[in-house]
């Protein structure tokens, strides 16, 4: 994201100019997920804004902090924190020492809370939620004082207190801030800013019965840190009052600014973490690394490159309104990506085997063939082939239209990067189907024109039967049908697609790619982008491939 230096978005414009005036000495950002799922895509966005922005100013020492917003037990999970960690780094950002957690000022939180008991400025109220939610009134309608709101500061102490030890259940109690229960905003009429969970947390263990809300414990944190700009997403914009409140009203040594940027939608996608859950506890998906998740892990195991995925989020930009990206926008940039870096190799997804009756028995030659075109340096392959070979299918016709310019009766075709082969005779089942073609090779034609007389208007991938590997390759699609899922009607659950997974069991490979590490992408020649599963697929032994995506969008015009 260092080039986005060149055009500064509004957000960068802000900072540069508090700099400038001296505001600022430095800058500092925060990423502050919470531990309570995998990053997606989503998150990808403010990812590259705070920690690029923090590159963008490193001559002045600015810094952006990872910061896990721990404070709701009941969903979090230490999993969930290491694979957080995985994800960013794997997007090329270091937080260095910079590495916090909520948890980490619990008692600072505690101590805030007292405080503004003690300024008469939050009570503990012992409503239980049906009478707070209906006291809190709606946007028509003020609300009503809670008979607790008046409370002495004695009995707020005690009350705390009780709930510090546990002497409340769950619900039992909640310590609200005092604000103001006729305001216009929502967030401002006395929000609960301590609730009782009596539950372990994965840090802290049994230390605490009581846990901050997040609203009231971000905007502490980013004090705490003393972070410059607090950057989050505009659905926080009505909450920015209410984060600079307690930033007013608490011990603080810092004043942190909020500054809210549009968050990212992508059509036939759902970015919703309690929803991606739904899908992965029901199994609809394979676990949170799922390659048709928008999960950074899911992507990461399907073949996505990190530097594909920033240069989409640098194109999408910083702004301030909501929009819905076009998820074709983020594949033309991966293709873009790996056309330059991925070494091409020939697999044939549905194998029919061509005889080539003029080859010599069981010799074999090798055949030089380019690993990137794209790439003068990334040199050339030998590739086996052998007296017989495996084409797709489909390269074979037995009745071809006039423009099929591949594999069928009287016709003739390039293997790539070894010889010309023209059809003699082909065999059928009882039902029809092709069963295998023979065909004769013309000697002489590795990399030149065909002889006079001969017409040959295509090169077609292949594969030698006697080196075959065999492979599980699996073809991901869009996981929803509909561009909104989740303005879908009937909920998103209704327009999932069943045609999002698509297993070949029968695919042969050239034999390089049965040593492939795993996680490693490929081009495969005239099919699409390929990745070694980062889980199954075993180098030397076991091959399971998944696409990443196809060499040209197939659902252009869907």
């Amino acid at each position: 994201m260092s080039n986005s230096k060149d055009k500064k978005d509004f957000i960068r414009e802000i900072i540069a100019e508090d700099l400038t005036n001296g505001k600022h000495q430095t800058t500092i950002t925060r990423f502050p997920p919470e531990p309570n799922g995998y990053l997606h895509i989503g998150h990808a966005k403010a990812i590259c804004i705070n920690f690029g922005i923090a590159e963008d100013n490193a001559g002045s020492g600015a810094v952006c902090h990872l910061r896990f917003d721990d404070t709701n037990p009941v969903k979090e999970d230490a999993a969930y924190v290491d694979a957080i960690k995985k994800d960013v780094a794997w997007l090329g950002f270091d937080w260095g020492e910079n590495l916090y957690f909520a948890s980490d000022y619990f008692e600072y939180f505690y101590d805030c809370a007292v405080h503004l008991i003690k300024q008469g400025n939050a009570y503990v109220d012992l409503q239980n939620v049906e009478e707070m939610r209906a006291g809190r009134g709606n946007v028509k309608t003020p609300g009503t004082d809670s008979p607790y709101r008046d409370s002495s500061v004695e009995e707020n102490l005690t009350r705390f207190e009780q709930m510090k030890k546990g002497e409340f259940e769950v619900g039992g109690a909640v310590l609200r801030a005092k604000i103001d229960m006729a305001a216009r905003n929502m967030n401002m009429r006395d929000p609960a800013i301590y609730r009782v969970l009596n539950i372990d947390h994965h840090k802290t263990g049994d230390a605490w019965n009581i846990y901050p809300m997040y609203d009231f414990a971000h905007p502490l944190e980013d004090a705490k840190e003393k972070v410059t700009h607090s950057l989050c997403s505009l659905e926080f914009e009505d909450h920015r009052p209410l984060y600079e409140w307690v930033v007013d009203h608490c011990p603080t040594a810092a004043t942190p600014r909020q500054i809210e940027f549009s968050r990212l939608n992508l059509t036939y996608t759902i970015m919703s973490k309690r929803k991606l859950l739904q899908l992965v506890e029901e199994e609809v998906v394979d676990g949170w690394d799922d390659p048709r998740l928008p999960t950074l892990s899911g992507m990461r195991r399907r073949g996505y490159t990190p530097e594909a995925i920033k240069s989409f989020i640098q194109k999408v930009g910083v702004t301030k309104f909501n929009a819905i990206t076009d998820v074709a926008l983020l594949e033309f940039e991966l293709r873009a990506h790996l056309n330059k870096i991925a070494e091409r190799r020939m697999a044939v997804l549905d194998p029919l085997k061509i005889v080539i009756d003029n080859w010599d028995g069981d010799s074999v030659e090798e055949m030089e063939c380019k690993n990137n075109p794209e790439d003068a340096e990334a040199g050339t392959r030998l590739v086996p082939l052998g007296k017989e070979v495996f084409i797709e299918r489909d390269d074979f016709m037995e009745d071809p239209p006039k423009k099929y310019f591949r594999l069928g009766p009287g016709r003739a075709v390039r293997l790539r990067g070894g010889y010309i082969i023209q059809y003699v005779s082909h065999e059928n089942d009882a039902d029809g189907n092709v069963t295998e073609v023979h065909v004769e090779f013309i000697p002489g034609t590795v990399g030149q024109s065909p002889p006079e007389g001969v017409k040959c208007k295509a090169a077609i991938h292949w594969v030698s039967a006697a080196h075959a590997v065999d492979a599980e390759v699996r073809l991901y699609d869009r996981l929803f049908t509909e561009e909104n899922p989740d303005g879908f009607e009937g909920g998103y659950m209704a327009c999932w697609n069943p045609d999002s997974l698509e297993v070949k069991t029968t695919a042969k490979l050239e034999p390089s790619l049965g040593v492939a590490a795993a996680g490693t992408t490929f081009q495969f020649e005239r099919v699409g982008y390929f990745c070694s599963d980062s889980e199954q697929h075993i180098s030397g032994q076991k091959a399971v491939f998944n696409r990443t995506v196809g060499l040209r969008d197939s659902w252009a015009k869907k």
